[in-house]
């Protein structure tokens, strides 16, 4: 009994899930080409293993005939007969020759076809196994760190690859350790097999995570509209519900929280940011950056700039650490944000405005009207002396905010509406 052969047929079959058929069909193919190396002459070999004793025989064919002229393919009526009593000249008999020692040779083309099929049995096992399990969260065990950081994953049956590009770099990991990962791909490599490639950087794995924790996304009387993430540090969630008596955000935060710190815990603390979705994107900014609200927003014609003017004391908030914040909500939206301080949009426009009331133009001296302005508020300004837009336009938003009835926002409003419409005017 070849204990050793039987001892990695049950580690293949039981560990790597390759049924003992294909391993033996593999060592098989590889021992009959070492075998038609190591015996000369003889036709018609075959190996045949047995699948309970793993006893190995190389068998090979010989015609019967009267006289033998070719013994290494021709075998006498008299010596088939102690194989076979029934044989006849003409047929073909079978007769051990295992050969004692396969050689050196043969021993080694043997390991590299063995070696090469189980690589293609495994393969086959990965992708029935894995193929359809994309996208799904699945855990296992570091087994070792390669090349810096790339962890190897056990699952069970195989290993799985966590490319160090596919978590983020707050996140460390020893041997040992226990991993969640998104199920990102399964993929052919150069030597024959397939490898199982692990992402927890995706945004679909926080998805993923969401779908586990939160019963309404699951039924779908809740969706994820869109998720955008820079991985280990702020991940920006919209969700739309399906039925007006749910809320989206309430849902997936749960009570108190509790949906929602699982999935931080298993993100290592990254932040998360749930908004509600809308229609329209300057609304769906607007929630996102809920509680701030911005002095002014304005959208260029194309639709892919977003300008938003903020109080100074926000301004660190709704940009950002290096821009993360303001970045990702452009992403929201597809749309670049651009994020300017309201002390420094003042400056610049109170230059702008100087200049155009410092210009010839005879329209500036007319007795101010402002379109879609209430006649109270006008009224209030001409009884301030701002009676032209020349004189509006010399003002700064505090100068006019002293005026009853007028606020500090009304105030940048009036101003932009005239320099608007002058502006262009005198352009």
């Amino acid at each position: 009994m070849n204990k050793d052969l039987l001892a990695i047929f049950e580690y293949l079959e039981r560990e790597k899930g390759i049924k003992r058929e294909v391993i033996i069909s593999a060592v098989e193919e590889s021992l009959l080409a070492a075998a038609r190396k190591s015996i000369k002459g003889l036709i018609n070999i075959s190996v045949h293993v047995n699948p309970k004793t793993g006893n190995i025989e190389v068998v090979a064919q010989k015609e019967v005939v009267d006289k033998v002229t070719i013994p290494e393919e021709e075998i006498s009526l008299e010596e088939a007969r102690l194989l076979n009593s029934n044989v006849e000249i003409g047929e073909w008999v079978d007769f051990p020759c295992t050969p004692q020692d396969f050689g050196r040779i043969a021993a080694q083309t043997a390991r590299q076809i063995i070696s090469q099929k189980l690589r293609s049995a495994e393969r086959d096992v990965i992708y029935e196994e894995y193929r359809h399990r994309l996208n799904e969260v699945i855990s296992g065990t570091v087994k070792r760190l390669v090349r810096g950081a790339t962890l190897i994953v056990d699952l069970g049956k195989v290993e799985g690859i966590l490319p160090d590009r596919f978590y983020p770099k707050t996140e460390k990991y020893n041997v040992g350790d226990r991993v969640q990962a998104l199920l990102f791909e399964v993929r052919d490599t150069e030597n024959g097999g397939a490898e199982v490639i692990l992402s927890r950087s995706h945004p679909e794995f926080v998805r993923q995570l969401f779908l586990q924790e939160v019963p309404e996304l699951q039924d779908g009387t809740i969706t994820i509209e869109k998720i955008v993430r820079d991985a280990g540090y702020r991940t920006k969630l919209v969700v739309k519900s399906h039925d007006a008596k749910v809320d989206p955000v309430g849902a997936c935060v749960g009570v108190r929280g509790s949906r929602v710190k699982n999935i931080i815990r298993e993100l290592n603390n990254e932040k998360i940011d749930i908004i509600s979705y809308s229609d329209d994107p300057i609304q769906m900014l607007l929630n996102a950056l809920s509680p701030i609200e911005p002095r002014k927003m304005e959208l260029s014609e194309d639709g892919s700039v977003v300008s938003i003017i903020v109080d100074d004391e926000n301004y660190p908030a709704v940009l950002g650490k290096r821009g993360m914040n303001a970045r990702l909500n452009g992403e929201l939206i597809d749309a670049e944000l651009q994020v300017q301080k309201v002390s420094d949009y003042q400056q610049i426009t109170h230059i702008q405005r100087q200049q155009l009331a410092l210009c010839s133009d005879p329209t500036l001296d007319e007795k101010l009207h402002i379109e879609g302005m209430s006649s109270m508020i006008l009224e209030s300004l001409i009884s301030g002396g701002y009676d032209t837009p020349r004189k509006v336009l010399s003002a700064t938003p505090e100068e006019l905010s002293k005026i009853p009835g007028i606020s500090l926002d009304m105030a940048m409003k009036i101003l932009d509406d005239i320099y608007k419409k002058k502006g262009l005017k005198v352009g």
